[in-house]
């Protein structure tokens, strides 16, 4: 592996302290695993300062406090199963925990400052994307892959640990703790009173398991011969203060407070400013159907609801969708408004319809999650995240990063800022479109350029 000035050091797997085969839990997958079939490794990222220790030390550390987390956190360390259907032509998925391991990746970037991943315009650089492990892994190849992924960093003066993990096995709720948990061990070295995993669980009657996934669906889908005229994209860091988000929440709740009882949240208002903002500048008409999406939490939607920190993947894509001019002309409010019922709309009954009519018409899980006509935005991941208290024994992070997978025009990673109640997003837009916001005085109004 080379590319950016990042060195492959070693490569090896790690598995849980106590890998036995006796007993191991295989997991089945629900209509909101499978429709992610498809669906890219999502890949996140801290930098932290360089510690004062040996990095082999370092290292050897934070593989064997993995080897404990992934004792606790088990699902990460099976492999996907397929199993051919022959009788209708269809294959079946589940995880088998079978201790199998998690990737871990060292590798050097001795010549990479941490001043040179924190651009002071907030400009995301190229060579980031190879501080990101397993480009290009789907969640069908978890099957002859590893389900989760890690890559240590060492830099010049700093640390950038990333993972990449199968979204079909958890979503950013559960990777976020079985990060914190691994943090935790490796600085304390200890894994006592960690309560066991509670699996989601979460099964509709009506529905067999195992689904049947026609063959069709469930092969990786080949890449476009196609020359690309699909303008190039860049990504950059918006930052927004607590008084950004405080000014923007307030100007969208009293923009509706005469037509609506509903109150909208900060992320929902600055979700708006963000679709608003990028809808202006893509080149959209006016006629035209924009959408906002955005990764809903069903743990507590569902009836009887789960455990709010229940393992496994429980989040649904979900589009609120109006008209470029509706967008354009109603105003901030009414674009948070927007945001906020279809939040609001994601009821048991929602996510029972989406289950049973997914079983019953399974196709297009190549489609993607974006659009090439620049009228979609995706936000991902949330600011409800502790990202900045994960301390691996030498201090907390500084920054955080998304990396290249799922990467599509308009989609927005949304995280914890590092100061108390702020929030950065960080977006992956045409390169015009980022220009025209970055000369836009009603968008920087309420954002801060890093």
């Amino acid at each position: 592996m080379a590319g950016g000035g990042v060195v492959l050091v070693s490569s090896s797997i790690v598995r849980p302290v106590n890998s036995s085969q006796s007993g191991r839990t295989k997991i089945h997958l629900t209509p909101f695993d499978l429709s992610l079939l498809q669906f890219d490794y999502p890949q996140r990222g801290l930098l932290f300062s360089k510690p004062d220790s040996d990095f082999h030390l370092i290292i050897s550390r934070l593989k064997d406090s993995l080897s404990l987390a992934l004792e606790i956190y088990f699902p990460f360390a099976g492999r996907l199963v397929k199993t051919e259907n022959l009788e209708d032509d269809t294959v079946s998925f589940f995880i088998d925990c079978d201790g199998s391991g998690a990737r871990f990746l060292h590798t050097e970037a001795k010549s990479v400052s941490v001043s040179d991943i924190l651009q002071p315009d907030g400009s995301v650089p190229d060579f980031l994307k190879y501080f990101f492990p397993a480009d290009d892994f789907k969640s069908c190849d978890g099957v002859s892959l590893p389900l989760l992924v890690i890559q240590v960093t060492e830099m010049k003066d700093g640390v950038f640990i990333s993972f990449c993990y199968n979204h079909m096995v958890a979503d950013g709720v559960s990777m976020w703790s079985f990060f914190d948990t691994w943090s935790k061990i490796c600085s304390t070295g200890s894994c006592f009173n960690y309560k066991p995993l509670v699996l989601k669980g979460w099964f509709l009657e009506g529905i067999d398991y195992p689904i049947h996934v026609p063959v069709s669906e469930a092969e990786r889908s080949p890449p476009s011969r196609e020359p690309s005229s699909v303008p190039i994209t860049k990504e950059w860091i918006f930052h927004f203060t607590k008084k950004n988000i405080s000014d923007l929440k307030a100007k969208a709740n009293s923009e509706i407070a005469s037509s609506s009882d509903l109150e909208v949240s900060s992320l929902q208002a600055v979700s708006a400013h963000m679709w608003r903002s990028i809808i202006r500048h893509s080149g959209v008409s006016r006629e035209q159907k924009t959408h906002c999406r955005l990764v809903v939490d069903l743990r507590q939607r569902v009836n009887p609801p789960l455990e709010k920190d229940c393992f496994g993947n429980m989040v649904y894509l979900s589009s609120a969708i109006t008209t470029v001019e509706e967008l354009l002309d109603r105003g901030l409010g009414e674009a948070a408004l927007q945001i906020r019922k279809l939040v609001s709309s994601q009821t048991n009954e929602t996510c029972k319809s989406f289950a049973e009519d997914w079983v019953r018409n399974i196709k297009n899980l190549n489609s993607g999650i974006g659009s090439k006509v620049g009228n979609t935005i995706v936000i991902a991941s949330s600011p409800r995240f502790e990202v900045y208290n994960k301390d691996f024994g030498w201090g907390k992070p500084i920054a955080i990063r998304a990396g290249p997978s799922n990467s599509i025009n308009g989609k927005l990673s949304v995280f914890q800022g590092i100061s108390e109640g702020s929030i950065d997003v960080q977006a992956i837009l045409w390169d015009d479109v980022i220009v025209k916001l970055l000369a836009d005085l009603e968008f920087l109004e309420h954002v801060t350029i890093a």
